[in-house]
């Protein structure tokens, strides 16, 4: 079963309004209902919408029960429309099956944003709603859900994590001066704005990945300070067992997983994993990250592992940060054989968007 197959609403313009609601909703979800989708839900009886909800938390209620109980009246839900993002949920997982829930509520419409990737979902809520005499619209808006839920889709119907690259330069192309070690001040090349914009990826994300060097030059937190949100697991690439105990992407205060190919201990929040480095480890990685249920990755560099991303072409975004500095040497910046699908400036620095 597939988006397409399944007949759009009558009335289109009130079924886009509706959706558009439930995009809004589901957004409130970012940084938190990971490695779940966003979804967000209203209920709609004469053209009025009485009541909404939206998933909050992983492993907490879906959009679906927040909206349904926050009907102030439920005798309403009998000659009422409920509309939501994605798919319905039809097995038991951390919560119960919403499609349950909504034929159990006499709910006689449901109009869908896009189907759920997910193996265990995907055509089965809508066929339980269908059985129950439900009748039920997929496709409103498909595009604009399933753009919302880009990792989530990408996490389950290609197996891996979406991964996304960031990195800033100079206009002159570097990334940064050449140091030995983190005593050496780095170039300061991001502004105030960007620099929000930075950490508001981070928290948009599950997980951010850094090689070993960037961790010895910088000695980087990698959490979220500029911006509201979870900080996301933090993951280096660190071959040699290289990064010093004593720094703070080994300090356990946030989940912390090291790909390396030296035997050593997990300790409390922070896990080794042995990887194969005679090739490429990029799909290795990807594929244990993968393993762990996080279904996206910010890779913030430094030259190296950005550029392995790049090579092996496993990237579904990139955002590059070009400022109006110029310091004629240093770290050359990777290149990204691609043209730019937006381009914005912040305080006069270019920020440029790519997707693969």
């Amino acid at each position: 079963m597939n988006d397409s197959t399944i007949p759009q609403s009558g009335n289109d313009a009130l079924a886009t309004k509706y959706m558009h609601r439930c995009l809004q909703l589901a957004q409130y979800g970012v940084s938190y209902v990971a490695p779940n989708p966003m979804v967000g839900a209203v209920v709609v009886c004469n053209d009025v919408i009485i009541g909404e909800g939206y998933h909050r938390h992983y492993g907490q209620a879906h959009a679906e029960p927040n909206a349904i109980h926050s009907v102030k009246n439920p005798e309403l839900l009998k000659q009422s429309t409920l509309y939501v993002s994605l798919e319905p949920c039809s097995h038991y997982g951390k919560t119960p099956p919403c499609a349950d829930l909504i034929v159990s509520c006499g709910i006689p419409r449901v109009v869908i944003g896009t189907l759920d990737p997910n193996p265990k979902v995907s055509g089965r809520g809508v066929e339980i709603l269908r059985k129950a005499g439900i009748e039920v619209t997929v496709g409103v808006l498909g595009n604009e859900c399933r753009e919302l839920n880009k990792r989530f889709f990408i996490f389950q119907e290609q197996k891996r994590p979406y991964v996304l690259l960031k990195w800033a330069q100079t206009k002159d192309g570097f990334m940064d001066r050449k140091r030995t070690d983190h005593t050496e001040s780095p170039l300061i090349i991001s502004n105030n704005i960007t620099k929000q914009l930075t950490h508001k990826m981070r928290a948009e994300n599950q997980a951010i990945l850094v090689g070993a060097n960037t961790v010895l030059l910088d000695n980087p937190s990698l959490t979220v300070r500029n911006w509201s949100g979870k900080s996301p697991v933090r993951i280096a690439i660190d071959r040699q067992g290289r990064i010093p105990a004593d720094f703070h992407l080994l300090d356990g205060s946030i989940r912390t997983i090291v790909f390396t190919e030296r035997d050593q201990v997990d300790k409390e929040n922070i896990e080794f994993v042995k990887v194969d480095f005679s090739t490429n480890c990029i799909p290795a990685v990807l594929q244990k990250i993968y393993e762990r249920n996080i279904n996206s990755v910010l890779v913030e560099g430094g030259a190296s592992i950005l550029n392995s991303f790049i090579e092996a072409g496993l990237w579904d975004e990139a955002n590059i940060e070009i400022s109006n500095q110029s310091i004629t040497e240093g770290v050359p910046a990777p290149v990204l054989h691609a043209q730019p699908v937006s381009n914005d400036m912040f305080s006069g620095h270019k920020w440029l968007f790519f997707k693969k």
